[in-house]
């Protein structure tokens, strides 16, 4: 194992919850790793909605953190880099490894780092094809939208989906996934990402702010509900008999499945989930060119504030990623 006791790196830390400005660009000891770990040269780092609802004091995670006493953190939980060092009992990876992983979820987080920590068995191998910023992007985007579909709502061939926010981070992969399993797919979106929509291959797109869904599409199989609150539960209504919604936002979930348990139908909230095994079959997607990750824009560390002013304020066409390299 290489010695890195003595090499710096730079990391974002906040010691308090709180606005942008709370985020802080320091110098630090690039860490060991332990047994069954590995210490990655971080490439990217996605960004992604729970990181600025966790810097705010938001939901779970910033309670957790809060209660056990874990500020000052750095956040984060997409990487991809190379593989610099591995711990014992690590026989699956070596240096030089370029691999991604979901790693440090959900309250250890760590990847807005020029080096970062995983667990071996949340790696897996980029595709050649597919660049290490980008790379770092895909993971819990990636797991959100492949679990919701396959895992949730055991979508079908021939079925009939809506997707709402199907521009965004983890609807521009839900919509190729699906296509993939050879759906029918319908996404909502506003009219300036319907260009983006088409380019992937969505047989309907619905201009969300224009058009109640719920007056469009009747019958459905599956609704992924990437929005939450009166979108999602106004969703139930393009449900067929049969059919299922799968809603990903935490905040508002409670509320719609109750609403769907009123109507005689079936509603499912969830949590992402790291899993090395779905993360491989995803990469070979991207390695076959059956799908593709959208970067909107990425941003160097120093820029993390930036960064997080433009994820806040939504409407991201694909993925936000930092370029933690020095």
């Amino acid at each position: 194992m290489e010695d890195t006791v003595n090499t710096s790196m730079r990391k974002v830390v906040y010691e308090e919850f709180g606005d942008r400005d709370v985020l802080q660009l320091v110098d630090a000891l690039v860490p060991e790793p332990q047994a069954g770990q590995v210490l990655v040269k971080v490439h990217g780092a996605g960004l992604n909605p729970i990181d600025w609802k966790t810097r705010k004091g938001l939901g779970f995670v910033a309670k957790q953190l809060s209660e056990q006493d874990l500020l000052p953190w750095t956040p984060g939980y997409d990487l991809a880099g190379e593989v610099v060092s591995v711990g014992d009992n690590v026989n699956t990876l070596v240096p030089g490894d370029r691999v991604m992983g979901l790693a440090g979820f959900a309250l250890t987080g760590g990847s807005y780092a020029s080096y970062a920590l995983a667990q071996a068995d949340e790696l897996a191998i980029v595709p050649e094809n597919l660049d290490l910023v980008t790379a770092g992007a895909l993971p819990l985007a990636a797991l959100t939208a492949w679990q919701a579909l396959f895992e949730v709502a055991d979508l079908q061939s021939g079925q009939k989906i809506l997707i709402h926010a199907g521009a965004g981070g983890v609807g521009h992969l839900a919509v190729q996934f699906a296509l993939t399993q050879g759906a029918h797919v319908i996404a909502t979106a506003s009219k300036d990402h319907h260009d983006f929509l088409g380019r992937l291959g969505v047989h309907e797109i619905i201009d969300y702010t224009t058009t109640d869904v719920a007056q469009e599409c009747f019958g459905l199989d599956v609704v992924l509900d990437l929005v939450g609150s009166d979108a999602g539960r106004r969703s139930l209504n393009c449900l067929g008999e049969k059919g299922v919604l799968v809603t990903v936002p935490t905040v508002t979930a409670d509320v719609i499945i109750c609403a769907a348990e009123a109507m005689g139908l079936r509603a499912h909230g969830m949590t992402v989930r790291p899993d090395v095994f779905h993360l491989e079959e995803i990469a070979e997607l991207i390695e076959d060119g059956d799908v593709t990750v959208h970067i909107e824009k990425v941003f160097s560390l120093v820029e993390v504030a930036a960064a997080h002013e433009l994820l806040e304020g939504g409407h991201v066409c694909g993925k936000l990623v930092l370029d933690c390299r020095d």
